[in-house]
């Protein structure tokens, strides 16, 4: 199984607008990211995210790009600092690729339980638009491979 985390896109600030969509720049990024995942023929059965609109647009853009046979799939335990507990559980019946598009420290604290055995070890540098790719064998995760915006040519 594989398990592809993603950090949504840069989002406006709070204070310029309350819903925090992406900005230019987060949708740009994401679409290239997209772009690149839809050359591999990507396909998961879906791509779950936190419901806040940065994470629902991200997810939404990735749907273009990735084929997801449940579509984009708001979930209720992925908020930034939920409990990664429960979606852990989740992950061991799932059996097929899922992508998750949320927010630090949630993806970061995942992450780590998964490959690390320690959601507090802080594995990895997620980027905002980024993908991390994981991959079990077995009982055992561990990181397949990494796409950031910032390798992308523009």
């Amino acid at each position: 199984m594989r398990l592809y985390l993603v950090q949504h896109g840069e989002a406006k600030d709070k204070s310029e607008d309350p819903d925090r969509p992406l900005t230019e720049k987060g949708r740009n990024d994401v679409t290239r990211v997209g772009e690149l995942l839809a050359k591999t023929m990507l396909q998961v059965r879906a791509i779950w995210h936190s419901g806040k609109t940065r994470a629902m647009e991200t997810a939404r853009i990735l749907s273009v790009y990735v084929e997801a046979a449940e579509g984009t799939i708001e979930q209720s335990d992925l908020g930034p600092t939920d409990d990664v507990e429960p979606v852990c559980e989740t992950l061991e019946t799932a059996g097929t690729d899922v992508m998750i598009v949320g927010h630090l420290p949630f993806l970061d604290r995942l992450a780590s339980l998964l490959v690390a055995d320690d959601d507090e070890a802080e594995s990895i540098a997620f980027q905002k638009g980024g993908v991390l790719c994981l991959q079990r064998e077995d009982d055992n995760w561990s990181v397949a491979w990494m796409i950031t915006p910032d390798i992308l040519p523009r």
